[in-house]
């Protein structure tokens, strides 16, 4: 073997073993997102919030579950 053939191996092995570390750590991201990911847990119910207050009522966003949507009502204890 020639000295440039061991140079041309020695590159060649260093190019696989950065593409090999990258895709491992590449891979590892994959997987540390996808952990995190699936912990999240699926709206199954609507969902209300207070997010302010006009005069003495509630305001209250209303969300359906699994609508990218929202309502907006007024909710006052005095008038039940």
């Amino acid at each position: 073997m020639t000295p440039e053939d061991k140079y041309a191996l020695k590159e060649f092995l260093r190019g696989v073993g950065v593409f090999l570390g990258a895709s491992a750590v590449f891979i590892i991201i994959l997987m540390v997102l996808a952990y995190f990911a699936s912990g999240d847990k699926p709206i199954n119910s609507a969902s209300f919030e207070v997010v302010d207050k006009y005069k003495e009522c509630d305001v209250v966003r209303y969300a359906p579950h699994q609508v990218a949507e929202y309502k907006y009502f007024l909710y006052c204890e005095k008038n039940k």
